[in-house]
């Protein structure tokens, strides 16, 4: 089974133990559907221990399908991965808080805990807050946000700004660039990445074998060219073809007793900026492409119209019937509504854009996910697309998108990034249908099969940018390894 094309086998759990209304309910089955029913409501109320316990009582049974097996056993996975993210205690959120904000009150607590601007949850009778969901606070609540600044003048806590680069000068450049040589990709630049991974001593019994797959850039004409490995380590490995929708170069090796395993690789490659220059009057209703209906229809469990789904778009779009607007509108809500803030790991989440649209934030992947949504209820085209990006000195992984215009085609598209405080409006909108230089792109896709195929469960089921390991034992989650992260700009 290709375990990770769509991550469509898992949708039997996901969303409500997603195959509880997928299977008939004759004699045979029943026991195990009331079985599911009772795991469901002991997931909901917290009880994460008794669920995970009757999840290996049904994997206990025989005649469970190949499918069903897998979904059950990504649910305990999935309940221990969000043990690892809702770490912090009610003390350790205070004394953060505390040291901005000294006269925090229960009161002030149990609103943001009401409003969603602190993130916990009831895991086996204690009150656990998301690792992150005190800085977290100084960016979702706008009261919070007012602290913060006053403290941090020179900070923006949006993603994609604060920088030492100026970002919009930058962008300048592009636009400028691209309308004097009427070209679309511009202001090329050279870089040179070394990304490593590193596996913790005696994770994996001596002598078995450790696979490692790491990110590696797509070849995209025009956009990201030029590629060429420089190194790996091990020397021998497998790379993925560089149109792969999640590309990454493969190797492995032994384990040894009491040694960390380090595997590297480390390449050049030509990135550039992109600008097409949009006029909203001249775009037109989509025309017949087959080949777009795919980037228009519902994608579960990520991209799933929902009815709160719709209501929400109805209520943003109103009576706009222009594509191109109707994407500004969209863009410009979950700009403003959406506020960029850390985020638990994806795998954790079983609808990532209603996981945005329920608590009213999320990090660049789920703002792009939300995006996404939105745009293709509206019959707008749109791909996820990530990597890192840097803006020297500083970088990061990130996540961002292409949406399709008639006539224009495929242009890129940043919500994180959002409308630029520009009165400029090509500055302005620049990230609807712009992008700077400075992006290494691994995926032009999320939950796509790797080159060798992984056997086990990813760490990470939607993206690909750290990095993935795994032993005939199992897969290795991310608190079992670490990875790194390096690059320069070449002249």
């Amino acid at each position: 089974m290709n375990k990770f094309l769509r991550w469509q086998f898992i949708a039997l759990f996901i969303g409500v133990i997603g195959a509880l209304n997928m299977c008939s309910t004759n004699s045979t089955q029943m026991p195990e559907i009331s079985k599911r029913s009772q795991i469901e409501a002991l997931v909901e109320s917290g009880e994460y221990s008794k669920a995970i316990s009757a999840l290996n009582e049904l994997l206990n049974t025989n005649d469970l399908s190949a499918a069903t097996r897998e979904s059950y056993s990504f649910e305990i996975q999935r309940l221990e991965r969000i043990r690892k993210d809702f770490v912090a205690t009610q003390a350790d959120v205070l004394t953060f808080i505390k040291r901005y904000y000294s006269e925090v009150s229960a009161a002030d607590i149990q609103t943001w805990e009401n409003n969603k601007a602190l993130e916990f949850k009831i895991i086996d009778g204690q009150k656990l807050y998301f690792e992150w969901a005190a800085r977290n606070l100084f960016r979702i609540d706008p009261e919070m946000k007012k602290v913060w600044k006053q403290q941090h003048p020179d900070e923006e806590i949006k993603s994609g700004s604060g920088a030492k680069m100026d970002l919009d000068a930058h962008n300048q450049q592009i636009i400028q660039a691209a309308q004097s040589s009427k070209s679309t990709y511009v202001e090329p630049k050279r870089i040179r990445i070394k990304q490593s991974v590193t596996v913790k001593p005696d994770e994996v019994p001596a002598g078995e074998l450790i696979k490692c797959w790491i990110p590696y850039p797509r070849l995209i004409d025009g956009r990201q060219e030029d590629i060429k490995l420089i190194h790996s380590m091990p020397q021998k490995h497998i790379l993925a073809p560089g149109d792969a929708l999640q590309r990454t170069i493969y190797m492995e090796t032994p384990a040894i007793a009491g040694q960390a395993i380090t595997f590297t690789v480390e390449y050049e490659l030509s990135t550039h900026g992109v600008f097409h220059d949009i006029d909203a009057d001249s775009v037109t209703q989509l025309k017949s492409h087959p080949e777009l209906e795919q980037y228009l229809i519902e994608d579960a469990p990520h991209i799933v119209f929902t009815p709160e789904m719709v209501e929400l778009s109805q209520r943003i779009i109103g009576d706009e019937q222009n594509p191109y607007r109707k994407a500004q509108l969209l863009f410009e809500w979950v700009d403003d509504n959406t506020p960029w803030a850390s985020a638990r790991e994806y795998s954790t989440i079983k609808c990532i854009p209603q996981y945005a649209l329920e608590n009213g934030h999320g990090d660049c992947g789920i703002q792009t996910l939300f995006f996404m949504t939105l745009c293709r209820m509206n019959g707008i085209p749109t791909r996820w697309q990530s990597g890192w990006e840097l803006q020297p000195p500083h970088d990061s992984m990130h996540d961002w998108g292409l949406i399709y215009f008639e006539p224009y085609g495929w242009v890129p598209m940043d919500v994180t990034y959002g409308m630029r405080t520009s009165d400029d409006p090509k500055l302005h909108w620049f990230y609807l249908g712009g992008m700077d230089s400075y992006r290494i792109i691994f995926n032009d896709d999320y939950g796509q099969a790797f080159v060798p195929q992984k056997t086990h469960f990813r760490s990470e089921t939607v993206d690909s940018q750290r990095g993935e390991v795994e032993w005939s034992g199992g897969n290795l989650y991310f608190d079992q390894w670490s990875w790194n992260f390096d690059w320069e700009v070449l002249e």
